[in-house]
């Protein structure tokens, strides 16, 4: 199965790359390292309305689904409770967009000349929770193929709105084709999949109650720290980066960020559809360590040889990505590392979100997003640029040893059982 996913998803992940790596190739000839800068802040921007206007329900949705699928009433609950949540989080995002719109600007692009995209990403709002829910409901049916397609799909006609914008040289337009890449996600993904979600979302049966809040609960928690912090310590470094060096310096750290976000999108694509299903309905300490050994056997010596590649050909990716961005190349060797270090962390921490274990989760998503902050600020004085990516490996090696004697310690010392309650 999990090799089935990887074939089946490889194809269509080798196409975004080689799209996306000719689109950031475009946007570091035509507009340099402030350019880069700027779409690696809006899309940290994008990345936090995501989880955000959907209150974080995302892998609730995932796990829900996937347990519930030939239940009616229960999906009733659950979609009654997804509705509220969108609703609530949508209205606070897109109303906190409209009222500090120039705040935002000035602090996301040093300027207030971008307000009009913030208040354009107010309009985006809605579309961005109901594409999360949508792709929470593919997943959670582990539709793999129909996700593909409709990933496919749908970036190459955001891919060509941009292209369109690079032909002209309009760096606004760029910026808004990102903004607005989530309605066209959107509007495909109804069109391959709205069969499917007629057969398990019924509208009119949708009451604006929460019968599942307390377990939806535990989701946005861990994706408060996994995804909205995180968004926003991303942008704080690049900030910290502008203002402690350059801009140009914070154009490299986000053009580096970028190939390590298009790289590992591959990983979380698969463990979102095969890993959190799998796990959740595992219930003995033996088929957990089988399940999580075959995931490593499988994806762990593929990642690591296309590290290793990636490593080996930095200065041809350099020089076919980012021509003139020669400084990224000290910073490599220290962002796989930590990536691949990531890598086996993130099956263990996908058992915290499988199982709701909510207090693990958070105190290692925290310690995680905090060892960075600290890192990156203290390595910074003394490595400039570079220290950004020491941090990331470092606290990735401190993550993963604490992940591990969490998972070891919580299996050892409960009897997992197929109706785990909420980690208090």
């Amino acid at each position: 199965m999990l090799l089935k996913m990887t074939s089946l998803n490889a194809p269509v992940i080798i196409v975004r790359q080689v799209i996306s790596l000719f689109i950031r190739r475009l946007i570091a000839e035509n507009f340099g390292e402030s350019g880069i800068f700027l779409q690696g802040q809006l899309r940290s921007l994008v990345q936090l309305l995501t989880s955000f206007s959907s209150l974080g329900i995302f892998n609730g949705v995932v796990k829900y689904i996937s347990e519930y699928k030939e239940e009616e009433e229960k999906l009733r609950h659950l979609f009654s409770t997804t509705f509220v949540f969108t609703t609530v989080g949508t209205i606070a995002s897109a109303m906190g967009l409209l009222f500090w719109c120039e705040t935002i600007s000035q602090y996301l692009f040093n300027s207030t000349s971008y307000t009009f995209l913030i208040q354009l990403m107010a309009v985006m709002v809605p579309f961005i929770s109901l594409q999360r829910v949508f792709n929470g409901v593919i997943n959670g049916l582990s539709q793999y193929k129909k996700f593909a397609k409709i990933d496919m799909v749908s970036y190459l006609v955001s891919s060509a709105l941009t292209l369109y914008f690079l032909y002209e040289k309009n760096f606004d337009g760029v910026l808004i084709s990102i903004a607005v890449t989530p309605l066209i996600q959107l509007v495909v993904l109804l069109w391959v999949f709205t069969k499917t979600l007629k057969e398990y979302i019924t509208y009119k049966n949708f009451v604006f109650k929460a019968p599942m809040a307390k377990l939806f609960l535990a989701f946005s928690l861990m994706s408060f720290f996994s995804t909205v912090v995180l968004s926003s310590v991303e942008i704080e470094i690049r900030n910290l980066v502008l203002r402690k060096i350059s801009e140009n310096d914070a154009g490299i750290w986000s053009a580096m960020l970028d190939l390590s976000k298009n790289y590992m999108a591959f990983s979380t694509i698969l463990f979102t559809m095969y890993v959190i299903p799998k796990f959740a309905v595992i219930n003995t300490k033996q088929l957990f360590f089988k399940e999580m050994g075959h995931v490593y056997k499988t994806i762990l010596p593929l990642f690591g040889f296309g590290m290793l590649l990636v490593y080996l050909f930095k200065g041809f990716i350099i020089d076919l990505i980012f021509p003139g961005f020669d400084e990224m190349s000290p910073l490599f060797k220290w962002q796989l590392i930590g990536d691949f270090v990531r890598l086996i962390g993130m099956v263990l921490s996908y058992y915290f979100i499988s199982k709701k274990l909510v207090y693990h989760f958070i105190f290692t998503e925290i310690l995680s997003i905090g060892l960075f902050y600290v890192f990156a600020r203290y390595f910074i004085d003394i490595y400039g640029v570079e220290g950004v990516v020491i941090g990331h490996f470092v606290r990735y090696i401190v993550y993963l040893l604490v992940v591990f004697f969490l998972v070891y310690r919580y299996i050892n010392t409960n009897n997992i059982s197929s109706n785990e309650t909420l980690d208090e």
